[in-house]
């Protein structure tokens, strides 16, 4: 089947894909794109999320069919040409970055809160994140950076 997705802002045909096929494989394997990571393939660890019409959704989970006709966006697609976005400047920034697999997905959750909370507790950003998983760090980093993204964006 053929599948035709705008994926971070950019319209894309995709030949030939299975019936069982991911979201996730087409984005990575067949757009070049390898920002969501492919971790679980069970939607338990939250590094391959990505936004399907503006919802975050593990795109492990999402069979790539779903996505014709509809908008992804990609890790990747949240920076601005080479100008990074404040939550991964932020991220940068703090140290949330270490081995990096579970970045991506930690990226896209805190963007997504931050477009909901301008400035959220440490309750809802630990919330926000609870479906992410990291193996190498205690967290304390990556809550760093999101409040370090809340208050840049505040102050505009």
């Amino acid at each position: 089947m053929r599948i035709t997705t705008t994926v971070n802002g950019t319209e894309r045909e995709v030949d030939d894909v299975w019936a069982g096929e991911s979201l996730l494989y087409v984005l990575r394997e067949r757009l070049g794109l390898p920002g969501a990571k492919n971790a679980c393939e069970q939607g338990e660890c939250g590094s391959c999320t990505v936004y399907l019409d503006g919802e975050p959704v593990c795109a492990c989970l999402v069979a790539a069919g779903q996505a014709n006709g509809r908008q992804v966006t990609t890790v990747e697609g949240l920076a601005e040409g080479e100008r990074l976005h404040p939550v991964q400047e932020a991220f940068l920034e703090t140290g949330a970055v270490q081995c990096g697999f579970c970045t991506p997905g930690l990226v896209v959750a805190a963007h997504d809160l931050l477009q909901r909370v301008s400035r959220p507790s440490d309750l809802e950003i630990r919330e926000a994140l609870a479906g992410n998983l990291c193996r190498c760090t205690g967290y304390e980093k990556i809550l760093d950076a999101v409040r370090l993204a809340a208050d840049r964006q505040a102050q505009g």
